[in-house]
């Protein structure tokens, strides 16, 4: 079992937790969220931190990041009522194309 994945994968729910409480903080006028902003960015930093120490920036970053923001695109859509389109679900399987193709090559 590879630890640094599954430590990833904790980083990449930290930082959508994250996002999803930076919309519910509604510009930091409610406390709750606004605190857990902080403890959800800081608990993915310091997974994405842990993992830099075994595997590439470029590799780590990237589908951190991006796969980051295909949840949270696909969680708007769902859960905020954001407008789905055909050219944003084109672009959301772009960037997981990407994410597979940075692993693979």
């Amino acid at each position: 079992m590879n630890w640094n994945w599954i430590i990833l994968g904790l980083g990449i729910v930290f930082e959508v937790l994250g996002t999803i409480c930076m919309k519910l903080a509604e510009g930091f006028t409610k406390l709750v969220p606004s605190v857990f902003v902080f403890l959800f960015y800081g608990l993915s930093l310091v997974a994405l931190i842990f993992v830099l120490k075994k595997m590439e920036v470029s590799i780590a970053y990237a589908i951190w990041a991006s796969m980051g923001i295909v949840l949270i695109a696909i969680i708007g859509m769902i859960f905020y009522n954001e407008p789905i389109s055909v050219p944003k679900v084109i672009s959301i399987l772009l960037i997981v194309a990407g994410i597979f193709g940075l692993e693979l090559f």
